[in-house]
């Protein structure tokens, strides 16, 4: 049974109940017969327009007996093309669309109604449509025949979702792949969702309305953030069909989710632990991947393309956290021996890698994690592993993340990876010194160990810019190899295991699909200017510990060779609010805004 919190149900009923008639409407609804046989009135409406391209709202009105399925026709008269659509089934043949029911919406009663609608384009001019026909019957607001008697229901409007136009109007919708059959790349061709609640903290900061329609990943955290939950940190009271129902009115062509809950959820970084002990995978399947996937399962969704981030910081910990590593934590150990971060990777790609919209990519971990040669082949043999459990296969996996909710940089062009460079402090032995050639090489490791050789990547460039008066303008060429290393490179962190709450670090190329060989797109899956860890202890009920590594006091550890965090203070418990960081992210942008 599909779970529905009884305030969406709420949210839904209100949807409903709203009259949808926009700027360049035809009404021919009139009034209802208290019964009669078939009988339709259709109103058509643009209800947003675009350079060519618009939003249209159809209401179709049931005036006789009721249908337990429907079929409208229609023709456009300028040589209009429908591009993606809901609230039913579109298809176009020449001039004529065609739009059937979906499975939940085909009952409608005397006096119900239903509510599909669509993106289009045009050239020219824009006419509407002003004859239309259901199950063959020309809609004309009348029955076809009537033997009337008094009395008869009312009915209400057909469930649907809202159909208010784009906040912003779409850029070119996705032109290959009819909804539910997957597409190669999916963030090609289409506009990412823009997550409101987001949206509305990031214009609260002076200047953020400059980048405030990015899309960014919504962060599935804990349970209760399915639903939806007042009062937490990171989430707001949208749960997930909420968001799916937003990108739905937004005419979004893909939404992003971060899967985020395994039992020892990030069992080397406290500031990011979860709700779920280790032992705890019967929970994390039932109570978490299972609800999430059928609210993603919902036909109302398979015209989106849903992105699914999984569980992100856990596989590399089991090779670089464990035991026989100066790095190591009881808690890998333990998710090492237990098997449930594999388990239970493998459980959501089975269970999410399902749904024909779906895409689901790995998280990978970054240059500066994994970059070493005794780490870089043994993550991706892990990955593949987890790939194959709990009944997954590779074709699960449309590809996997780098650089997630991290600092470094996308590109170094002023440092070159020579066996002489690899022997200074800041690159210390690693065979990459950037997020790009380490994603691009990466990639084919992961070919050699079973994936497919279309395998994407993707590279989170929400916060390593890295832009602002300290960016170098060119290599140093003299002093020692540190000296001009340093002076040289773009990132600008003391040490590259500091990953929380970074000072100096400024937002990263803008979300955009293909922008290198093997790379499937720069997103920005850590929504700017959320909080990575506090920088004191604070008691929260969310499972979040306190981490060291986001104490800008502190000497650091191991994992970032016993040097200072970076980290920048007064910050809240991790995907909390920070404004101070928002706007710093902002001032060292890169490109700059």
């Amino acid at each position: 049974m599909r779970l529905v919190s009884s305030r969406t149900r709420k949210q839904r009923i209100a949807i409903g109940a709203v009259a949808v008639l926009g700027l360049g409407g035809l009404s021919v609804i009139q009034a209802l017969p208290a019964s009669a046989a078939a009988g339709c009135s259709v109103t058509y409406s643009v209800t947003g327009s675009w350079n060519n391209g618009f939003q249209g709202n159809i209401v179709i009105r049931n005036v006789g007996d009721a249908w337990s399925s429907w079929n409208l026709t229609f023709s456009f008269a300028n040589g209009q093309t429908v591009q993606q659509g809901w609230g039913g089934r579109f298809s176009q043949s020449g001039t004529q669309v065609t739009v059937a029911n979906e499975s939940w919406n085909g009952s409608v009663p005397n006096g119900g109604s239903v509510n599909p609608g669509f993106i289009g384009s045009h050239s020219g001019t824009n006419t509407n449509p002003t004859s239309f026909a259901v199950n063959g019957v020309a809609c004309t607001g009348a029955p076809v025949t009537s033997n009337p008697t008094t009395g008869g229901p009312t009915g209400n409007p057909t469930t649907r979702p809202p159909t208010t136009p784009p906040t912003t109007p779409p850029t070119s919708n996705p032109t290959t792949g009819p909804p539910g059959q997957r597409v190669d790349n999916p963030y090609a061709g289409g506009r990412g969702y823009v997550n409101p609640e987001w949206k509305a903290k990031a214009e609260g900061v002076s200047g953020g309305s400059r980048v405030s329609s990015n899309p960014t990943a919504v962060w599935i955290d804990r349970i209760a953030a399915i639903e939806g939950t007042d009062g937490s940190s990171s989430n707001g009271p949208m749960g997930v069909e909420d968001h799916l129902l937003e990108a739905i009115r937004q005419g979004a062509s893909y939404i992003q989710f971060v899967i985020y809950n395994l039992p020892g959820r990030d069992c080397a970084a406290l500031a990011s632990n979860g709700e779920l002990g280790p032992t705890e995978i019967d929970r994390y399947k039932t109570e978490y991947i299972d609800p999430i996937a059928a609210y993603q399962n919902d036909s109302r969704f398979r015209s989106l393309r849903i992105i699914n981030i999984i569980e992100i910081d856990s596989l590399p910990n089991l090779i670089t956290n464990v035991s026989g590593r100066a790095t190591e934590t009881a808690m890998c150990n333990t998710m090492k021996a237990n098997g449930n971060y594999v388990n239970g990777v493998g459980y959501a790609l089975a269970k999410l890698g399902a749904i024909p919209n779906t895409y689901q990519y790995i998280d990978a971990a970054h240059h500066g994690w994994i970059g070493w040669d005794d780490n870089f082949g043994p993550t991706a043999e892990l990955l593949a592993t987890a790939a194959r459990a709990q009944g997954s296969n590779i074709a699960n996996v449309t590809g996997f993340i780098t650089n997630t909710a991290n600092y470094s940089a996308l590109q170094e062009p002023y440092i070159t990876v020579t066996e002489q460079n690899r022997q200074s402090k800041w690159i210390d032995w690693n065979r990459y010194n950037d997020e790009l050639s380490f994603a691009q090489a990466f990639r084919t490791r992961l070919v050699q160990a079973g994936f497919p050789s279309n395998i994407g990547m993707l590279i989170d460039t929400s916060r390593n810019g890295w832009g602002g008066s300290a960016r170098p303008t060119g290599p140093v060429t003299t002093g020692t190899l540190d000296e001009q290393i340093n002076g040289s490179r773009i990132d600008r962190r003391i040490h590259k295991g500091n990953w929380c709450n970074q000072s100096g670090a400024g937002l990263g190329e803008r979300p955009r699909a293909n922008p290198a060989t093997g790379i499937d797109a720069y997103v920005w899956v850590k929504p700017p200017g959320e909080s990575d860890g506090s920088s004191t202890e604070i008691p929260n009920n969310e499972g979040k510990g306190f981490d060291r590594m986001c104490d800008p006091t502190y000497g650091g550890n191991a994992r970032n060779g016993n040097n200072a965090t970076g980290a920048l203070s007064g910050a809240p418990i991790s995907g909390a609010w920070f404004s101070a960081q928002f706007s710093q992210l902002m001032q060292n942008a890169y490109p700059a805004l």
